[in-house]
């Protein structure tokens, strides 16, 4: 009999761990229906960013006319509003109509840093009829008066607001930057969060030295990028009862393997199916079954946590022992 593959996430019983992240890959009717017949368990669309929704309510076009008198390049601080994909009311609509031709969950997403009228928006996503609702909480700490505890709680009180406000789940995708995560992802948990996605990827420009000019640079991810992930993984498993998704890094049945292993209860996919095409997603789930078979696992859930630190009786001390073998072992 082979092994079963099936988890829970955000409330979701899934068939397996593998769904889409918030990405270009629902945008379009007929790519969300192959990803879907591909074997994606859940679909994530693309954020929409707070920014959008204040733009919409400010009237753009006024605040970027006052910016432009001051200096040229002021007028590059943000896309033009035609950059974005998808507006709010658009936004909405393409949620429904994913909803109307796929069978599996469909999640949405929010893009910001502040409190404020935006997350308001996050009802009307849920009235849209997600099954779960992604905040992704990029920011870049860049003023030095603002200390880490501002930071956090700002963030904290970002998710009160929403998870208060609907009766979705609501996951946080967060970045691995925070002093004390382990502490922070508690805080986010007890704040409302019913899921912790680990991690979002923040893009570095790159600097065009004949322009002056600073550039957006956009990499795919690939298998190096998930050691990160497995750490943090492996440490908040056991200490969480939120879920925990895995986000960028997982490329092969291995990668998806030593994530469950630590702890992962999703596996959100973008780059390797931008790559090779919404069939990524037959192969990994295909190949995971037949991992587990090989393995003797019975099922995902029994292999789930296995690697992570929760039976370990110092984690402290199994880290730093860790990092001093790494730090010994260079031979010339």
């Amino acid at each position: 009999m082979s092994a079963d593959l099936s988890t829970h996430y955000l409330g979701l019983e899934l068939p397996h761990p593998f769904i889409t992240g918030a990405s270009p890959l629902a945008d379009d009717l007929d790519m969300a229906k192959r990803v879907e017949d591909a074997g994606a368990a859940a679909i994530v669309l693309r954020s929409l960013f707070e920014e959008q929704l204040q733009a919409e309510e400010l009237a753009t076009h006024e605040a970027l006319d006052w910016h432009a008198e001051s200096f040229a390049e002021a007028t590059t601080f943000m896309p033009d509003r035609h950059d974005f994909t998808l507006g709010p009311d658009e936004y909405l609509e393409q949620l429904q109509a994913v909803r109307e031709v796929v069978d599996v969950p469909v999640i949405g997403s929010l893009n910001g840093i502040t409190p404020g009228g935006w997350l308001e928006f996050a009802r009307l996503i849920e009235q849209a009829g997600a099954a779960a609702l992604e905040l992704n909480l990029y920011q870049l700490a860049t003023d030095p008066t603002e200390t880490a505890e501002d930071l956090e709680r700002q963030t904290r009180e970002v998710v009160t607001t929403v998870a208060s406000s609907v009766d979705i789940p609501v996951a946080v995708k967060l970045s691995p930057f925070y002093t004390a995560l382990a502490s922070f992802a508690r805080d986010l948990a007890l704040s409302g969060a019913a899921g912790l996605i680990l991690f979002n990827r923040f893009y570095q420009p790159d600097i065009d030295t004949e322009e002056l000019v600073a550039e957006p640079a956009l990499h795919l991810s690939d298998s190096s990028e998930l050691l990160l992930r497995l750490r943090w993984l492996a440490i908040l498993r056991g200490q969480m009862v939120t879920s925990l998704a895995c986000s960028g890094g997982v490329h092969t049945v291995l990668d998806a393997v030593k994530a469950i292993m630590c702890g992962a209860d999703a596996i959100q996919l973008v780059s390797t199916v931008l790559r090779h095409g919404p069939e990524k997603f037959t192969e990994l789930r295909d190949g995971l079954r037949e991992w587990l078979d090989e393995h003797e696992y019975a099922s995902v859930k029994e292999m789930k946590g296995s690697m992570s630190l929760e039976h370990c009786p110092d984690p402290k001390a199994f880290e730093r022992g860790n990092y001093m073998r790494i730090l010994q072992s260079w031979r010339f």
